[in-house]
């Protein structure tokens, strides 16, 4: 990711971060719509559960500056994701539900730039925790 990068996506974030808990039900509902088979793998009240996204990508987008920092909690987030169930299937879904929760929480703030910035940071934070969670061959597919 670039400096320039990093900078849309932590800016967009704050944009975001005063409408989190609505963002985060947007975003579940959405993730449960599309990929309905994934939601036995919540629980039944996901109060708690929206919390946490929103303070895992608060924390993510806060380090991408120094991503180093922040890879050994995404490491061990992916390797508990596996023992939910996860798959490395679910990334793609998971991060086009974020693409889209982003876009209508941001409204004509969700440029091609930020998109592509949001892009390029799941893309790099999933690629490393599909490696860290299945193995190299997996992230490569």
């Amino acid at each position: 990711m670039t400096p320039e990068q990093i900078t849309l996506v932590q800016d967009s974030f704050a944009k975001v971060a005063p409408i989190s808990e609505q963002a985060a039900t947007i975003f579940y509902d959405r993730l449960f719509e599309v990929a309905p088979a994934v939601k036995p793998m919540f629980p039944a009240d996901m109060t708690e559960q929206r919390k946490k996204l929103m303070a895992t990508l608060a924390v993510v987008v806060n380090g991408l500056g120094t991503l180093e920092a922040i890879l050994p909690a995404a490491s061990a987030l992916a390797k508990r994701h596996v023992a939910y169930g996860a798959k490395p299937d679910h990334y793609p879904v998971v991060g086009s539900t974020l693409l889209w929760t982003l876009e209508k929480g941001l409204g004509e703030a969700w440029t091609p730039a930020v998109a592509a910035a949001w892009t390029a940071a799941y893309g790099t934070l999933s690629t490393y925790m599909i490696s860290e969670a299945y193995g190299t061959a997996q992230a490569a597919e």
